[in-house]
């Protein structure tokens, strides 16, 4: 397993389903205008770049300890999209493209590979959750996506390290929160 938000897709992954997404998160803000007040900025997307990636990265995050993820900072380049913020959501999606929680992103920073610590490996909640482990899964994730979009991954790329706390539905949302 390994981490980040998905880049180009290949042809066996179906799009988000970005109207779903939207009304996903119409329900979050009716509910915590506040927390939408002070950011009103989300995307609908998902983890992984294969549906069986997709599932099994959200399923760390609704049942197991995953509140951290990494995406080079090309990806959101080669996309056209302009990195998040700190108080900005996403609509998580699964495999199929189907919203099932929102993530508030609570830390964001840029770093290289080696700036890369245990802590931050250990809150991505993946494999054993150490640093050599996270290593070794993002080192091969990355290759293989920089390579389906004709780039060449180095570990001198810019990474965004994004800290999250799940925030919708309220079922699985995590603790007490200052915009609730």
């Amino acid at each position: 397993m390994t981490d980040a938000r998905a880049p180009h897709p290949p042809t066996d992954l179906p799009p988000v389903d970005t109207p779903a997404g939207d009304a996903f998160w119409a329900d979050y803000a009716a509910a915590h205008p506040d927390a939408v007040a002070l950011c009103d900025e989300y995307t609908v997307e998902r983890f992984g770049d294969s549906p069986a990636l997709s599932d099994a990265l959200l399923h760390e995050v609704t049942h197991g300890a995953k509140r951290a993820t990494a995406e080079l900072a090309s990806e959101f380049a080669a996309r056209g999209d302009a990195l998040p913020r700190v108080g900005s959501h996403w609509v998580a999606c699964d495999g199929a493209g189907h919203p099932r929680v929102i993530l508030r992103s609570t830390e964001l920073r840029l770093g290289t590979f080696a700036s890369v610590d245990a802590a931050f490996a250990w809150d991505e909640g993946e494999d054993d959750r150490s640093l050599e482990s996270w290593r070794r899964e993002h080192t091969k994730y990355w290759i293989r996506t920089c390579a389906a979009r004709g780039a060449e991954w180095s570990e001198d790329d810019e990474i965004v390290l994004e800290r999250f706390q799940v925030v919708w539905p309220p079922a699985l949302a995590d603790g007490p929160r200052d915009d609730a």
